[in-house]
């Protein structure tokens, strides 16, 4: 039986979610922040911003490495290899300084028993080393993902799925054993064909994206912040965070751009802490102004992004009448 393009079925699938966002704030406008010249780099999968510097992996079907990449000419400075060939690596993740972790967890097929995180250095340098493995087991069942993200604070991984109609999101143990698989927990939901994600600065919000469209949680209680469309790319499949909050974008494709981008507006203020209040100055003559009895100040009110059903209602009705004529149209038989 022939196989459904993934690009294909991602589009069809994800026509509810961009419809949806069409109610949300505006489309984010990105600016090239570099373009990828390693002639090497051609399907830009994972991406991890840190220390100044940019670092990448290729889709399935590549050999065991990771590119490190000079954000200031696109060039690439530093290759880290190990000598076993992974499965299906897909997605990057912070692992502290000068490491990264890298996810073999696609499974477009679900037919793994286990999938595996490896801790890699990296550098302005080129090696070859014998990382750190770690097996990690669905408490569900096989399951493909292309998201790892590494929370702040504790260094906990998190992967998402990419679910057709929604991701799952799934928290690993606090401590990686080697010698043994480490069972993931399924903590929450997330939007459909996730790509990539990495937690925001904060440890306190999580930005997820898909191939058109993105959406940031709060952590861990995984509720909607907001959600947006994103600038037009080929086939979008990396985000980083850095230290600063900066965001890039990238997307499969040789000489690709990496596009910076900035958060809407109104996502930006639903982030931002709550402003205290000031304490009222004393009556002439009182003396010192006294604090406030009752501790802490009000918290600031919540930002409620303002939704109406109907696109989700008409895209959803969209999206599945498309994925039934191209699954007719792919599955037909000669004379059919």
């Amino acid at each position: 039986m022939p196989r459904v393009p993934d690009r294909a079925l991602a589009v069809l699938v994800a026509v509810p979610f961009l419809l949806g966002a069409a109610a949300a704030p505006a489309t984010l406008d990105g600016q090239v922040a570099f373009t990828f010249r390693d002639p090497e780099i051609v399907e830009s999968s994972g991406l991890v911003a840190r220390g100044g510097l940019v670092v990448t992996v290729n889709d399935s079907g590549d050999s065991g490495r990771v590119l490190v990449v000079d954000p200031a000419s696109g060039e690439t400075v530093g290759v880290t290899r190990w000598d076993d060939d992974p499965r299906d690596v897909e997605a990057l993740a912070p692992a502290g300084p000068g490491e990264v972790w890298v996810g073999d967890i696609g499974d477009n097929r679900a037919v793994r028993d286990s999938v595996e995180v490896l801790r890699v250095p990296v550098g302005r340098e080129d090696r070859t080393v014998a990382p750190e493995r770690f097996e990690l087991v669905y408490p569900d069942g096989a399951t493909d993902a292309e998201t790892l993200m590494t929370e702040p604070g504790s260094g906990r991984l998190v992967v998402v799925s990419k679910g057709i109609l929604g991701g799952v999101v799934y928290r690993a143990p606090a401590r990686l054993h080697a010698d043994r698989p480490n069972r993931l927990e399924a903590v929450g939901t997330a939007l459909p064909i996730a790509t990539d994600g990495s937690f925001l600065p904060d440890g306190r919000h999580v930005l997820l994206r898909n191939y058109g469209a993105a959406e940031v949680l709060t952590w861990p209680g995984l509720e909607e912040v907001g959600s947006f469309e994103l600038p037009d790319q080929d086939q979008g499949e990396g985000l980083a965070v850095d230290e600063e909050g900066r965001i890039l974008i990238s997307t499969e494709g040789a000489s690709s751009d990496v596009l910076r981008v900035r958060l809407p507006r109104e996502v930006r203020a639903a982030l931002a802490p709550p402003t205290p209040t000031p304490t009222p100055a004393a009556p002439s003559g009182s003396g010192s102004a006294s604090p406030d009895p009752e501790g802490d100040p009000a918290p600031a009110e919540e930002v409620v992004v303002d939704r109406s059903v109907w696109p989700w209602l008409l895209g959803t009705g969209a999206g599945l009448g498309l994925l039934v004529l191209l699954l007719r149209w792919t599955w037909r038989r000669p004379g059919g």
